[in-house]
């Protein structure tokens, strides 16, 4: 188990130019507890099933256990899991040496909502804010994929 460290934001411009991949991903959660979740995701050809704990007050730190699994074995997951499966494509964008947002641009009843997120080694890390980015949302549990998966974007 490690602690993951991440600041998320919406996103308000174009940040297409910047991309240097993208892959589709499709996750649903065998548990939305918000002491501990667990979701089963399809990314790209690789499956993951992951634990995460409580964030922390601010929203930027949380303990997160993953394990890769087989496709199979994730798309049977998937049958199992609480409505509602989200559906997304991953941009990568770098942003400094060994800094990168990852960019999802939700489908289906979370149609229009564009996030970013970064993961820092801590939570004093200072990074580039490029144009493109907007309010910061981290921490906001409506902006969470366990909460789109309850409540959808066009449900807002």
């Amino acid at each position: 188990m490690e602690l993951e460290i991440e600041r998320k934001f919406l996103v308000s411009g174009d940040f297409e130019l910047y991309v240097t991949k993208s892959y589709d991903i499709a996750q649903g959660f065998l548990n939305t507890d918000p002491e501990r979740t667990v979701r089963v995701r399809l990314k790209g050809d690789r499956a993951f099933i992951t634990v995460k704990g409580m964030s922390n007050a601010t929203g930027t730190s949380r303990y997160e256990w993953e394990k890769e699994i087989s496709c199979d074995e994730a798309e049977a997951l998937l049958t199992l899991c609480e409505p509602t499966i989200i559906e997304k494509t991953r941009h990568i964008v770098p942003v400094s040496e060994g800094l990168y947002f990852e960019v999802d641009e939700f489908h289906h009843d979370n149609e229009g909502l564009v996030l970013a997120e970064i993961e820092l080694p801590d939570e004093e890390v200072e990074f580039e804010k490029p144009e493109w980015l907007g309010e910061e949302v981290t921490g906001n549990p409506r902006y969470y994929n366990s909460m789109l998966s309850k409540e959808p974007y066009c449900k807002w």
